[in-house]
């Protein structure tokens, strides 16, 4: 039989329940026929074979499909948006025990930016957020916490020497604000989502998605968050029909499910 992409994305979807169909094609088929180049492996057979007998190349290939481009504080003015207007209106919805789910969190720089960044409203021993990736290995490196010089370049001066320790040449987030995120695995296109939630953040991932599964990702945050809760996007993102799907527009990448 011939073992083409058709048949690396049914023995992918088998094995680890990734839909590599929700992936734009093109750009996912050339990272992947990348990868097994790499590793001098030739055909699509005899990579899923060395894959599931393999756990550190199968480790490699989640690691390599996924997308973990990260850094604290990313877009600067945006985070001012939610600082000085975003979280004193969610404060005064929902009181200081906000529920905060972090989507497609990556390294940790995100979920641990919305404790700092909350920290400035409400006690840290009240701050919890939820913060979810589809990649273990990724998730591993968030609960280490450390960081390069250029990750933490955007991070406010008065909590990154607050809230940071510097070990040669990184910098390791303090266990405070550790402590007050709990990181899980999770697929976006497969599993149940929570609900109630105040505020999601999901910045920089679904644009790797195609058009129908982006739609199908917005639609499940609406209808996550609560009356009057808010959706975080990232700046190369847009959801062009969020009226059709029932959400008000607060700016350009913060939008609000109606009370």
């Amino acid at each position: 039989m011939a073992y083409d992409y058709e048949y690396f994305k049914k023995e992918i979807f088998n094995m680890t329940k990734i839909d590599l169909d929700a992936y734009k094609e093109k750009q996912m088929k050339r990272r992947i026929d990348t990868l097994i180049g790499k590793n001098n492996i030739v055909g699509y057979d005899k990579y899923i074979a060395a894959i599931k007998s393999d756990k550190d190349l199968f480790e490699e290939f989640v690691g390599y499909i996924t997308i973990n481009v990260s850094e604290f504080y990313r877009n600067p003015e945006q985070w001012e948006f939610m600082d000085k207007t975003v979280f004193p209106e969610l404060i005064k919805k929902f009181g200081k025990n906000l529920k905060i789910w972090s989507a497609a969190c990556s390294t940790g720089d995100e979920p641990y930016s919305l404790v700092m960044a909350l920290s400035r409203h409400v006690p840290l021993n009240q701050i919890r957020i939820f913060a979810t990736d589809l990649d273990k290995v990724i998730l591993a490196k968030a609960k280490v916490g450390l960081y390069n010089d250029k990750s933490v370049a955007s991070v406010p001066k008065d909590l990154k020497d607050k809230y940071f320790e510097q070990v040669g040449s990184s910098f390791r987030i303090k266990d405070e604000i550790k402590n007050r995120v709990t990181f899980q695995q999770h697929n976006l296109l497969r599993d149940r989502y929570d609900t109630g939630y105040h505020m999601i953040v999901c910045r920089n991932v679904l644009i790797y998605f195609t058009e129908e599964a982006k739609d199908e990702v917005f639609r499940k945050y609406k209808d996550s968050l609560a009356p009057g809760g808010v959706l975080f996007i990232g700046s190369t993102e847009q959801i062009m029909n969020y009226r059709e799907i029932g959400y008000n527009r607060k700016s350009s990448f913060f939008y609000e499910k109606p009370l």
